[in-house]
């Protein structure tokens, strides 16, 4: 008995573990993992899964409660020092300028993340309705980058944070908020951007299924045993379209809540990104012209430092942004395949139905947007042109500070 009870759970373990296995997914719940994992572990994922549905945990939202509470106190106070009583000083305004807007826009997301929890489910739920006819190689391709990226951006980000700790001259209270902040914002990116990865994996499939129609169209040759062939076959072709059409607008629809979700944090990313790379490339270039801004850290650390953060963001935002312009790309891909289709297919009814269905393509754009800005390569270009524009405008000010600095120092020789 004792060895069948052990059996039994090892054969237990092992479903277990088939479940989930790094690089080798085979479900929507495999994929996510470790995304959802490290949700819970900071208190952001206040579900629970049962079986393939989502549902909400009244005893897990006590724990993001409680913490977006004190991240909200703790957010006013900082502020109340930093710009009223002035208890927390920095070396000149621009790093004042930069902890404001840090605090503001990373509790403005935590305070969101909180908000939406609710229909952030119902999408996850709609998401993971529309992936489970993902065949078996999707989610193991998808999982070869969306384990590699939520896994090791999170270690990325431990690291950054434990030498954060090691090296930040202030109290307790900024060791903790600060990385929990980050760690926050970073996941709320990687949720998004493992929705809309799956998302592009549907429409692909979409368009692989229309594909294979389009090679059964092609054979079609106007001979008599073809012909009636093809006759028979039309109802079966047609049911195919059909299909395909309802899980496109399944899918467009599904595109359209994530956008209406998702874009505030999108547009906070944003500016946070833009604004904390602006602001930490004018610090490098100051530290590498002056080397006045280090507190107790020697020069090189400081500036290590100084480019992990900065390729922390770059390679974040430009993640996002290579996810939702390939997402944009492949549903676009469909209305030319549907095109290619209605020009190699004799049958009227099959032409009507792929005239209805090119309509409908039209109709949903499947662009990802971020409150009216459309996330894609023109984004990041713009994001570079205005981190220039604000650079330039920072080095501006240094050089008249430094210009200002240099008359009072002579105004003072000659005085003495």
């Amino acid at each position: 008995m004792l060895n069948l009870s052990t059996k039994f759970q090892g054969c237990i373990k092992c479903k277990k573990w088939k479940k989930w296995q790094l690089f080798h997914a085979t479900n929507f719940q495999s994929l996510m993992y470790p995304c959802f994992t490290f949700c819970n572990i900071l208190g952001i994922f206040p579900y629970k899964i049962n079986g393939s549905t989502f549902e909400t945990s009244k005893q897990r939202y006590v724990l993001p409660t409680v913490v977006l509470c004190i991240l909200c106190i703790y957010e006013l106070e900082v502020l109340y020092e930093i710009d009223i009583a002035r208890t927390i000083k920095f070396r000149g305004i621009p790093k004042t300028l930069e902890r404001n807007c840090f605090y503001i826009l990373g509790n403005f997301i935590a305070v969101i993340t909180y908000i939406l929890s609710g229909r952030r489910m119902h999408l996850l739920q709609t998401i993971m309705n529309i992936s489970s006819k993902l065949p078996t190689n999707s989610y193991q391709k998808l999982s070869r980058l969306i384990h590699t990226k939520d896994i090791f951006g999170f270690i990325y980000l431990i690291g950054l944070t434990m030498f954060y700790c090691y090296t930040l001259d202030s109290n307790n209270w900024h060791k903790a908020f600060v990385p929990y902040l980050n760690l926050i914002v970073f996941q709320m990116d990687m949720l998004y951007m493992n929705c809309v990865c799956v998302l592009k994996a549907c429409f692909k499939r979409i368009d692989d299924n229309l594909i294979n129609l389009q090679k059964h169209a092609i054979k079609d040759k106007p001979s008599l045993l073809k012909q009636i062939y093809y006759e028979r076959r039309n109802p079966f072709l047609l049911m195919e379209l059909n299909v395909l059409k309802k899980q496109h607008l399944v899918i467009s629809d599904t595109v359209q809540m994530l956008n209406v979700i998702f874009c505030l944090q999108l547009l906070a990313t944003t500016v946070m990104t833009s604004a904390e790379l602006t602001f930490y490339l004018y610090f490098y270039i100051v530290h590498w012209k002056s080397g006045t801004l280090t507190n107790h850290l020697d020069n090189e650390i400081y500036d290590i430092y100084l480019l992990v953060i900065m390729t922390y963001y770059s390679i974040k935002i430009g993640l996002i942004v290579w996810a939702c312009e390939t997402g944009k790309n492949q549903a676009m891909k469909i209305g030319t395949t549907v095109h290619d289709l209605f020009n190699n297919i004799s049958n009227a009814q099959i032409k009507n139905e792929l005239q209805l269905f090119s309509l409908q393509i039209l109709h949903h754009k499947n662009i990802f947007l971020a409150k009216g800005f459309t996330i894609d390569a023109a984004l990041l270009t713009a994001i570079v042109g205005n981190i220039t524009m604000y650079l330039l405008i920072l080095i501006q000010f240094l050089n008249v500070s430094y210009s200002c600095d240099r008359e009072a120092a002579i105004n003072v020789t000659q005085f003495n």
